[in-house]
């Protein structure tokens, strides 16, 4: 699923919004189990439940997946702040963990932050509680923004 083809005539927090109103989910939440919960221009929230799937040799959840779900909740909390007809990538992301994530952890929930939005970057922060509110892992990112050539229909 390719948002910008789908929805290239909206802005970027009506794109996430035309998903969630329609039930839909980017196909990497569909592959890890985890789903955007709530929206607003420069913030997005997502949750989900880590099974066996994510686990690591030692039995605890792998770090990717925390990784994966705070790059997400940062990039949609730049995504949601986009103007139509532009997009974005993660140049950097910092992640720190604070708690290891395991079968006892519950849902967890990551809910990112627009820090500032330029022109050709932006910045935003994520954290990510475990089913009892504790911090198990915190994100800073850095997204380079760049317009998004419109298809020729020729």
């Amino acid at each position: 699923m390719n948002v910008m083809e789908e929805f290239a005539h909206l802005d970027g927090h009506d794109q996430l919004a035309s998903l969630l109103a329609a039930g839909r989910q980017p196909p990497i939440g569909e592959t890890l189990s985890f789903r955007l919960v709530e929206l607003e221009r420069g913030r997005a929230v997502f949750e989900g439940v880590p099974d066996s799937s994510v686990l690591n040799p030692i039995g605890s959840v792998h770090g990717g997946y925390a990784a994966t779900l705070l790059d997400s909740a940062c990039g949609c909390a730049v995504h949601s702040s986009l103007p139509q007809g532009h997009g974005y990538t993660t140049l950097e992301l910092k992640i720190s963990f604070h708690r290891a994530l395991g079968a006892a952890s519950g849902p967890v929930r990551a809910e990112g932050k627009l820090v500032s939005l330029g022109r050709r970057v932006g910045f935003a922060e994520a954290r990510l509680v475990d089913g009892k509110g504790r911090l198990c892992a915190s994100a800073t990112s850095t997204l380079l923004v760049f317009p998004i050539p419109v298809a020729s229909t020729e």
